[in-house]
Order: structure tokens, then C-alpha cells, then sequence
């Protein structure tokens, strides 16, 4: 199966190199790589051009955001799989998108999750987080579950049934995605139980306390929109689960 990997990026000079590098080594005979830049000033784009040809398509123009340029990738690609690896980003390894691809059809699945590290921003190899998702089970997200994002796969057809990204909720558009999709349509998920992607510390959403309490409301509005009502303590597990990742 192909898999089409989706990369946005502004501004980012310092860090693009290794994530595109890391999507290049993957040993997975069909991967289509896309990178969409917001216009960046620099030199981001002219690291991404000398990659030539081994980049599939490269679109640079100004967008309304990370997940605005989500979508245009998503519009952008062909393949039956469909990742989103950010540009701080790197795959933990080369096999990663053929075990991804193995056990999607192993499975009959449409989705396939894994585990994340957190690491420093200068040294990879210091880990901060370790992000262990466990095997979903129905209801999960009720507890506050959620499972990395950017080693979050799904079938291109999950996106043309139930849509993309909403531009309206902030750094939470990925969890109401994942939300509408896994617990909301119910789409047949895999976990794969290994770190998938390696993520330099410094998110949006967690970086100060204004943006955790402005998460913490989106995450609510994520509900809300989708008609589905949390438990009192759903949105209370959900940061919380997080300090379990430092042990």
C-alpha cells in the first residue's frame, strides 16, 4: 500500500533536514512525501528544493496555520495510508511505515497508532517523555485517553468520510479528530506497540499556562461540536495522564 506523509512546515531551517531525512531512509517501497511550507523566510525552502525529486510535491504559500496546511496536504495525497509527521519531528527508525503498512493488513484496519518520545530539542537522545498509547479500548477517550498524533495513521478514505482538520480549535484539532474518528465513527484501529516518532520538546499547546487553559477549552469545544458528552473527570484525566509519561 502506498502511504503518503505529510509535512508542514514554517520557519523551519533548523530541524527540516532530519525530518525529511528520516521519512527518505524508510525501507517501504511506496512512499509519497509531501511537504507544505507557509512561506517561510528562512531558508527552509531552499533546504526542501535541494532535495529535489526525492520530495514528491513541494507547495510553499501563506496559510491560516499548521492544520490548514494539513488539509492542503491531505487534498494533495494519493496514497491509500495517510501520516502526518511535523517538522520537529523524526521517525524512530527505517522500517517504521512498513510495519505501519504490515499490520494495517495484518489487521483489516483503518487506523494504527504507536508510541512517541519526547526528546530534547538539541540532543535527541535525551529523552524527556516516554508516550506510551496502550491498546484502545471502545470508550477509552472518556478516561482522557488519546494516542500521539504524529504516530496517528489512517486510511485516506477516514478523511474523505468524516473529514479533516477544523481550523476553529486551535492546537486541539488534532484530538477532535481523533476523537470524531475513533470514539465518535468508531474506525477499526491497530497499536503497534514500539516508539514510532521521536518529537523535540517545545508544543504549542503545553509551551505556558494561557495555552493550556485555551487547550483545555478547545478540548471541550471538541465535544461540544461533535454532540458527545464527557464524563466530569474526562477532561481533568487528560493533562493529567500526562505525568505518568515521566516515569
Amino acid at each position: 500500500m502506498k502511504v503518503s506523509i505529510i509535512t508542514v512546515v514554517y520557519n523551519g531551517a533548523s530541524t527540516i533536514r532530519q525530518c525529511i531525512d528520516s521519512v527518505l531512509m524508510q525501507d517501504h517501497p511506496e512512499v509519497e512525501y509531501i511537504i507544505v511550507d507557509g512561506n517561510s523566510t528562512d531558508g527552509t525552502q531552499q533546504i526542501v528544493v535541494s532535495y529535489g525529486d526525492k520530495i514528491t510535491r513541494f507547495i510553499s504559500e501563506p496559510d491560516r496555520g499548521i492544520y490548514d496546511g494539513m488539509n492542503k496536504g491531505i487534498k494533495l495525497a494519493t496514497g491509500t495510508i495517510i501520516g502526518i509527521l511535523n517538522a520537529d519531528d523524526f521517525y524512530a527508525g527505517s522500517s517504521i511505515l512498513s510495519e505501519v503498512t504490515g499490520l494495517m493488513e495484518e489487521k483489516n484496519v483503518q487506523g494504527c497508532y504507536g508510541d512517541l518520545q519526547y526528546v530534547d530539542f538539541f540532543q535527541e537522545d535525551k529523552i524527556k517523555r516516554n508516550w506510551k498509547s496502550g491498546v484502545y479500548k471502545p470508550g477509552a477517550f472518556l478516561n482522557g485517553w488519546m494516542p500521539p498524533h504524529p504516530a496517528f495513521f489512517v486510511k485516506r478514505e477516514v478523511y474523505e468520510k468524516w473529514g479533516s482538520f477544523r481550523l476553529d480549535l486551535g492546537s486541539a484539532a488534532d484530538y477532535e479528530f481523533m476523537l470524531r474518528v475513533v470514539h465518535k465513527a468508531g474506525i477499526s484501529v491497530a497499536y503497534l506497540p514500539k516508539v514510532l516518532v521521536k518529537m523535540r520538546v517545545g508544543g504549542v499547546s503545553n509551551s505556558t499556562l494561557k495555552n493550556r487553559i485555551a487547550a483545555n477549552r478547545n478540548d471541550q469545544k471538541a465535544w461540544l461540536i461533535n454532540d458527545l458528552k464527557p464524563r466530569f473527570y474526562t477532561l481533568l484525566l487528560k493533562p493529567l495522564r500526562k505525568v505518568t509519561q515521566f516515569f
